[in-house]
């Protein structure tokens, strides 16, 4: 029996554009409809302003940047967003969603990976990145680079976007049963509560040195997030090693980039995502929510073994995490229908993925 509620795939995602209800300035890019979420593209101007904001219900983002932008910038031929800075970027695409379908929208992985904060809003919004049923309009993104500054263009992509009907969300009883079924972490025990499958820490570190993440230097150079593989690691990046201890002191305010110890599975069925952790359990937080789609670390797509990369800090005190520790929780969602591909098919950049940093950065053999 088909299913009434769920996300929906890459093939409904076309047909939004066919009917209308997804608009965009130009033709899509060809890898832009993913298995389960539609990449969003930056548009030709970035509104630097004083402070992040929330339209509320009788506002349009318009009339806000009237009285808050500092400055206008041209993205046409590319521009540098500084760390510490805020600005609100108009996207290239905008929607007109059916009565019954609501959208959430959330930093693509390698944003993430990069410490840049982004936040979908449209107008009249209470909450950022929750779109709501039936909502027409434009969308903008609020981005905001935390560690290092970064170049950006017109077309350059940065945040994703789903689209539901109904309530999609597995219960407890279903993702215990799903995870009997299909091994959604690779624990013997998993942690299964409030509806969300724990992950914890690996601090055991891979490979013969040990390597258990990665902390973020200060005062670097610039990175283009339209260029693969064109930084060097260690520009930008202090290489954390295991200690005998299975310990790791988070210094406040400090990026890390750290791996699971479980590897995480998505079936082709459904879909996933990192819910933030979380602050009364300690000082400090999984920093970006994530989406997982459908194939990640499915056998069939080549995924076999795919850990889920954490991006980390820790807030106000240092903060001592400890090998095995509960760091995030994966919220599992039915699919409306099977995606046409599914992640990994297409050369995914993170598919049976270890410890990683975003695609950005040269693989050690790759070093010049």
């Amino acid at each position: 029996m088909a299913r009434t509620t769920g996300i929906l795939a890459d093939g409904a995602i076309r047909a939004l554009f066919a009917e209308g209800r997804l608009k965009s300035e130009a033709p899509l890019d060809a890898d832009q409809i993913q298995p389960a979420s539609l990449d969003l593209r930056l548009g030709s101007r970035a509104m630097r302003v004083r402070a992040s904001f929330m339209p509320g219900p009788g506002a349009l983002v318009s009339e806000k940047l009237e009285r808050l932008t500092l400055h206008e910038i041209s993205l046409e031929e590319g521009a540098v967003l500084e760390t510490g800075c805020v600005y609100i970027v108009p996207l290239m695409e905008s929607l007109d969603l059916p009565a019954g379908m609501s959208a959430s929208a959330n930093p693509k992985s390698s944003t993430g990976r990069l410490d840049i904060f982004t936040r979908v809003i449209t107008d009249r919004a209470q909450e950022f990145d929750k779109i709501p049923a039936g909502y027409s309009g434009p969308l903008y993104l609020e981005i905001s680079p935390r560690t290092f500054p970064i170049v950006v263009r017109r077309g350059s992509r940065l945040s994703q976007i789903r689209f539901r009907i109904g309530h999609s969300i597995l219960g407890e009883s279903e993702l215990l049963a799903l995870h009997g079924a299909e091994t959604l972490v690779a624990s013997e025990a998993p942690n299964v509560s409030g509806g969300a499958i724990a992950l914890s820490i690996d601090l055991k570190g891979t490979g013969p040195d040990g390597l258990v993440g990665y902390r973020g230097k200060h005062h670097t150079g610039l990175i283009d997030v339209d260029r693969k593989a064109a930084h060097e690691v260690l520009d930008f990046w202090e290489p954390l090693y295991a200690r005998g201890s299975g310990e790791l002191i988070l210094d406040p305010d400090e990026f890390y980039i750290l791996v699971s110890r479980e590897a995480v599975h998505v079936p082709p069925l459904f879909a996933a995502e990192m819910t933030p952790f979380d602050p009364l359990v300690g000082e400090f937080r999984v920093h970006y929510a994530g989406f997982f789609d459908p194939g990640f670390g499915h056998a069939g797509a080549g995924g076999a073994g795919s850990r889920a990369v954490l991006e980390v800090r820790s807030h106000e005190v240092p903060f001592i995490l400890e090998h095995g520790q509960i760091v995030g929780r994966l919220v599992y969602e039915h699919m409306l229908t099977r995606p046409e591909g599914l992640y990994g098919q297409q050369g995914s950049n993170y598919q049976a993925q270890g410890l990683k940093l975003s695609k950005h950065f040269r693989p050690p053999q790759q070093r010049g």
